[in-house]
């Protein structure tokens, strides 16, 4: 079910000249439906310029703080723009429950070493994660790789610093600078793949390593990812989120210069809130989502490219075809289901829910 639910901003934090944090007043009476695990998300809502918006941020709050997200103004962002410029306290934004599965459950007698990898706004569920970490796993240790453009532009850096200082033999943070020089060579340059090679020759022992979060930019997080796994992590220890992938506007691309004529049609039928209705649908068309929705439905969706999992269905009967995936774990796949946004009709009817 689609559950928006209207959140006054508490406050507003400038924490560098292109992001802001929003903390968030949740009332009493919703203090379980907002509860969330350390790396989970926010899809919000809003209207600007009288055209409806809707985007995903991480939540960088630990567990047990108040419910906070950053957003990071990108050139051309509507809703990052707004969130930069004109927002205010007591303004109200509409807010899905948090959701996600970025993370790996926790449990005070572990004693494990975390690893993270983060680039820009990246650092903004790995900050959720780390702080938790280190509140919940008194034995365990956490590394950090941070990458920006300069120290100005460091997200959360005062905070990163005082977590350091607090969590001294704990905590190690290593700051990767791509446009401001630093002393130490190994720390110039772009967070990537090589970054990572070294920095487990020099700084990490890769067998000491359990769990691995990698947040940023698509190239550095499958750059990093692989060779993780060439220098014998398990795939299993590596733990990703993107926020956007160059894989979708290819497809998009693509997609736009398909003509429509002979297209196979079949009959697409939605579950949703325990009523059903069905439309046809071209199988090298639009997919499931995009179409229910200019039937009129109202789906849950928020990055519409096959990341965050909100629009997430299970076939009942048919098959479909996704365009991408990086939400879908291989067992939910196995179990049926599918991310509505990637997702095509293959056979002459596909029945969806969104109950499931």
């Amino acid at each position: 079910m689609t559950k928006f639910f209207p959140l006054s901003i508490k406050k507003i934090n400038v924490e560098t000249v292109d992001c802001v944090s929003i903390t968030f007043d949740v009332p009493n009476e919703w203090s379980d439906i907002f509860s969330f695990t350390q790396g989970q998300y926010l899809t919000l809502r809003t209207n600007i310029d009288g055209k409806e918006v809707r985007r995903s941020y991480s939540i960088c709050a630990g567990v047990g703080e108040e419910l906070q997200v950053a957003v990071k103004k990108i050139d051309g962002g509507v809703f990052s723009t707004f969130a930069n410029e004109t927002l205010q306290k007591g303004d109200v934004l509409e807010a899905m429950p948090p959701a996600g599965r970025f993370f790996t459950p926790l449990n005070p007698s572990q004693s494990k070493h975390y690893v993270a990898f983060a680039s820009g706004s990246g650092i903004t569920p790995i900050l959720s994660i780390l702080k938790t970490v280190l509140k919940e796993e008194p034995q365990s240790q956490f590394t950090l790789f941070y990458g920006n453009k300069n120290a100005k532009s460091v997200v959360f850096r005062e905070t990163i610093e005082g977590l350091k200082n607090k969590n001294l033999g704990r905590l190690r943070v290593y700051h990767i600078l791509s446009r401001e020089f630093q002393e130490v060579d190994l720390f110039n340059g772009r967070l990537d793949a090589q970054k990572c090679e070294s920095f487990c020759a020099q700084l990490i022992d890769i067998q000491s390593v359990d769990e691995v979060f990698l947040c940023g930019p698509e190239d550095m997080i499958l750059g990093v990812k692989d060779k993780l796994q060439t220098l014998g992590l398990e795939a299993k220890k590596i733990h990703f989120e993107l926020f956007t992938s160059n894989a979708v506007k290819n497809i998009e691309k693509k997609s736009s210069t398909t003509t429509s004529e002979n297209q196979k049609m079949s009959r697409v039928e939605v579950k949703l809130d325990g009523k059903t209705f069905a439309f046809p649908l071209a199988q090298d068309g639009e997919n499931i989502l995009d179409a229910a929705m200019a039937q009129g439905a109202d789906l849950p969706y928020a990055c519409k490219g096959g990341v965050c999992c909100t629009c997430k269905c299970k076939i009942v009967e048919g098959e479909v075809f996704m365009s991408i995936n990086y939400g879908l774990e291989a067992d939910e796949i196995e179990a049926g289901y599918v991310l509505s946004c990637q997702a095509h009709p293959v056979t002459d009817k596909v029945v969806v829910d969104f109950d499931a």
